[in-house]
């Protein structure tokens, strides 16, 4: 047992602090391609004036075509010919059944 008249040990607190840093941003790639892509057509297109003199290209006219093509079209064997069909005033025919023998 302990002796009641020695005070209690001393407690101590540890406290413990983790200081963590912020994760690091990876983004933004795409917004700076988009400025880098802007910047070259715009060095293009102020090159292009430089060296053309500000005017479009001369376009090249294009030559004079006159062709007369004469070719005989190739004589194309007759159709054959429709069988005449019955005229509207003549009705079909049918022939009545033979009689059948009873036996």
């Amino acid at each position: 047992m302990t002796d009641p008249n020695i005070p209690p040990p001393e407690r101590v607190v540890h406290q413990t602090t983790i200081n963590t840093a912020a994760p690091e941003r990876k983004g933004g790639g795409g917004m700076l391609a988009f400025i880098v892509g802007g910047l070259i057509v715009a060095v293009a297109v102020i090159g292009w004036f430089l060296y053309s003199g500000g005017r479009a290209p001369a376009v090249p006219e294009a030559p004079e075509v006159n062709l007369d093509i004469n070719v005989p079209a190739p004589k194309l064997p007759d159709t054959p010919r429709m069988p005449d069909m019955p005229r509207p005033a003549e009705p079909p025919t049918v022939t009545a059944p033979a009689a059948e023998p009873q036996g």
